[in-house]
């Protein structure tokens, strides 16, 4: 008898084996084996005991292991070379959309202060430096020829908000060599 119930432990053993391995050798034939596996020795606990605790534990022992090992298997499987090869990895959005070229033109603009050319309600056009640009605010209205400043490029979007018109007379004022 104690034979058997060896025998139907490792049966058990073998089952989750073999589950793990279906991730790495995906065929769906070592799944049905799997489960066969595990109720072969479930049931055998059952039968050869001697008495029906032993198998009701057993029972609630696989239905306990078997999700957590399932969760486990699931973190891991991704980072393994059968994983990466099955499951498709985008690329990361925020790194696309910011090296695509029109972007990158745009991210210069962040902190660069414009005047509104249209109104923005809260979407219009600001000029920086002689470049009329489509923007933005941040949800506020902004009345033509009022200042605004660049404070974010959100997948291509500029959004702005108004600032008080800047002091240019120090610029004015100074001396180029």
């Amino acid at each position: 008898m104690q034979e058997k119930l060896i025998l139907a432990y490792a049966l058990i053993l073998i089952g989750l084996l073999l589950l793990v391995a279906e991730l790495f050798i995906p065929s769906g034939v070592l799944f049905v084996l799997a489960l066969c596996g595990l109720a072969g020795g479930v049931l055998m606990t059952f039968f050869y005991s001697g008495d029906h605790y032993l198998g009701w534990f057993t029972l609630i022992g696989v239905f306990i292991v078997v999700p957590v090992l399932a969760r486990l298997m699931f973190a891991v499987w991704p980072r393994t070379a059968v994983g990466r090869r099955l499951l498709l990895q985008g690329p990361e959005e925020d790194a696309t959309v910011a090296s695509m070229p029109v972007n990158v033109e745009l991210e210069q603009l962040r902190g660069k202060t414009g005047r509104a050319i249209s109104a923005l309600r809260p979407a219009g056009v600001v000029d920086f430096d002689g470049k009329r640009i489509d923007t933005i605010s941040e949800g506020m209205m902004v009345d033509p020829g009022d200042w605004v400043r660049c404070i974010d490029v959100r997948a291509g979007t500029v959004i702005v908000r108004p600032v008080a018109k800047p002091d240019l007379g120090a610029l004015e004022n100074l001396e180029f060599d």
